[in-house]
């Protein structure tokens, strides 16, 4: 595979980074992850980190090219839902730690992604956002009903409210996983919390997937500074992983 991958994650103007990011290459298969570990809830880093270290473990416990990347995302994510759940055995149901999640394989010169919560997968092709995933929160409930627009979505006193999330009830939790979309030549893929996206456009994010004369890791470290400086002075952690396919 050609390709170019890249990371980013910035505390913002909080006092803890509660998000993890992470981009597991092998020779013929790519896992990229980003999690958000709820900061309203105790532990929230514990949580990101425990559900990113069972998700690495199970890509490279998993024979490359990967079988059954439908069955593989499914499984990994329920598997760190799992473990994220023991952390809060024994507390209070508000106190229990929990995280967002989205998570990207690329391989066979196709990608399969998969998210919880308001963690999402952007699919960046010519000068378009050609795909995004849709949020497990509440105010992307009113905008499927209709009872929103979207330009209304980024000031709504909801936006923050996610729906599902791993962690905290022991029942798994709603998953939304894609369909294998194939990739063509200069493909971007772009992985994110909401520190990222709360206050950007998708004009944000074509301009970024077509930099001129940029790395990839250039690319993305401008585009986090963008967001942390579009939400000052209370930016949430910002955190994203990227890739961009050029070959087979």
């Amino acid at each position: 595979m050609q390709i170019e991958t890249a990371d980013v994650s910035l505390i913002g103007h909080r006092e803890e980074n509660q998000d993890r990011v992470a981009v597991a290459a092998a020779d013929s298969a790519v896992l990229l992850v980003v999690i958000d570990g709820m900061g309203g809830h105790a532990e929230g880093a514990r949580a990101a980190e425990t559900a990113l270290s069972t998700l690495l473990e199970a890509f490279w416990q998993t024979p490359h090219p990967i079988f059954d990347p439908l069955g593989f995302l499914h499984l990994s994510l329920g598997r760190a839902h799992e473990e994220v759940v023991k952390l809060g055995v024994g507390l209070s149901v508000e106190a229990r730690p929990r995280a967002t999640c989205a998570l990207c394989l690329v391989q066979d010169s196709a990608a399969y992604w998969a998210h919880v919560g308001d963690s999402r997968v952007y699919q960046l092709r010519a000068a378009q956002v050609l795909e995004r995933t849709r949020d497990h929160s509440h105010v992307e409930v009113l905008l499927r009903e209709g009872l929103i627009t979207e330009a209304e979505v980024h000031g709504h006193p909801m936006r923050n409210y996610v729906e599902c999330c791993l962690g905290g009830d022991a029942a798994l939790p709603e998953m939304s996983i894609s369909t294998r979309r194939k990739l063509k030549a200069g493909d971007v893929l772009l992985l994110c919390t909401d520190g990222l996206w709360a206050n950007l456009r998708d004009q944000d994010f074509v301009r970024f997937a077509q930099a001129a004369g940029k790395s990839l890791r250039d690319s993305l470290t401008d585009l986090g500074a963008q967001a942390v400086e579009a939400s000052k002075p209370y930016s949430d952690n910002t955190s994203a992983a990227a890739l961009r396919w050029k070959a087979a």
